[in-house]
């Protein structure tokens, strides 16, 4: 693995998750209490033996770049390993990066000064579990310039994605693009192969395509341009998706909706979540700020008194839920739940306050919010779609700072 040099792309917009991207690029979005989106491509490298990585950032990169270099700062730089963010450098062009292979393209300064025999490019905003050594293994095994990762899907959600059509050697012959009728793998109708948007390639044949690509008026993306330009011009194979997260279904997740960036946060809180966060053989690193344990307060069990309890949720640290009652929810650090507060299959980013006798439900509420006593979200659709974003399920986001007013008291 020493002979990769892997480039992370982390400067998309990520505007179907407004509000939550108003203020930070899409992998800086914190996701499962305490960790951010690109943790998970981050971890994913480490526990895979990368050593060499670059952050390629962009959009409202302040908090991705912080997070990076005081939660990633971890390798020796002695031995030539390094987690680094890069900004944009317009050493080639004055742009901002134009595609996924244009933002390649203009830091290919960072390749030329290392000398890699591969090139590893992954995208900072999926969450899942894979070692990428095995991707390795199987380019060397078939003398392959590229390989593209895989993950096979029903035919009818592959519209969806970049769709990737396999001979029975798996040597790709053909990538479309949100096709309206995928191509089905060759010995399995009912499924097709879609793109994870990972990408291990020799060097030197990804570099003479990123020139050659840079000189045209294209949309200097991989999945549009550069890959179908290699499958007609060399050994271009499919990498199927082997799962590390050891589940019996695969986990693969693009968060690109807020409903969907619920929906995957809800299912750590279950039982048995399809995500295992807990696979000591896997861990997931992150910044780990300097918080006191959680705390539950009030034990008054019995008619009208108050109780502080968290049910089917996670809970992480400098939380204090004093008198009022969480359930299937994320409580990301420093949350304070008063009393008889009641908060239901909601995400409190770090620093919200809950007031005493709020009700929460089905929310995304984001950092440094303090929710006024007696408030109620999630109850009233017309109501909360005159103050916040409202998602068409009734999802109810609230934005990083909002100011909220407190209720009017009708008894005066």
């Amino acid at each position: 693995m020493k002979n990769i040099f892997t480039m992370i792309l982390a400067g998309g917009k990520g505007e179907r998750l407004f509000p939550l991207t108003d203020q930070r690029a899409k992998p800086a979005v914190p996701f499962g209490g305490k960790y951010r989106i690109i943790d998970f491509t981050l971890s994913n490298c480490l526990n895979s033996g990368l050593r060499k990585i670059a952050v390629l950032i962009q959009y409202k990169s302040h908090s991705l770049d912080r997070h990076i270099r005081t939660g990633w700062n971890i390798l020796n730089a002695e031995l030539g390993e390094y987690i680094a963010s890069i900004p944009p450098q317009q050493r080639i062009s004055e742009d901002w990066y134009r595609g996924t292979a244009d933002a390649v393209y203009q830091n290919m300064f960072l390749i030329d000064g290392e000398h890699p025999e591969f090139l590893l490019i992954l995208a900072g905003d999926h969450v899942y579990k894979m070692n990428y050594a095995e991707m390795y293994h199987w380019l060397i095994a078939k003398s392959a310039d590229a390989v593209v990762g895989a993950i096979d899907i029903p035919v009818q959600e592959a519209t969806r994605f970049g769709v990737i059509a396999v001979d029975k050697d798996y040597r790709i012959t053909r990538f479309d693009e949100k096709p309206a009728h995928p191509i089905p793998l060759p010995n399995d109708p009912a499924h097709a192969f879609a793109s994870m948007g990972i990408y291990l390639f020799r060097t030197k044949a990804i570099r003479e395509h990123l020139i050659a690509d840079a000189r045209e008026g294209s949309a200097h993306d991989f999945g549009k341009n550069i890959i179908p330009r290699m499958i007609e011009q060399g050994r271009v194979y499919a990498f199927k998706f082997q799962d590390a997260n050891n589940k019996a279904v695969k986990y693969w997740r693009d968060i690109g909706t807020l409903d969907a960036y619920w929906e995957a946060n809800m299912d750590l809180v279950a039982v048995d979540p399809q995500f295992n966060l807990y696979d000591s053989g896997w861990p997931i690193r992150t910044y780990q700020g300097q918080f006191p344990p959680a705390k539950f307060v009030f034990a008054q069990d019995f008619q009208g008194g108050r109780m502080g309890v968290a049910l089917d949720s996670i809970v992480c640290g400098g939380c204090i839920v004093s008198g009022g009652r969480v359930q299937n929810s994320i409580v990301s650090p420093n949350v304070r739940v008063q009393d008889h507060a009641d908060v239901r299959e909601s995400i409190l980013m770090e620093n919200v306050t809950i007031g005493a006798q709020s009700r929460i439900r089905r929310a995304i509420i984001d950092k440094d919010v303090t929710i006024p006593p007696h408030t109620e979200i999630g109850y009233d659709r017309e109501a909360d779609a005159q103050r916040f974003t409202v998602t068409e399920s009734g999802l109810v986001v609230i934005s990083k700072g909002m100011k909220l007013h407190a209720a009017v008291d009708p008894s005066g």
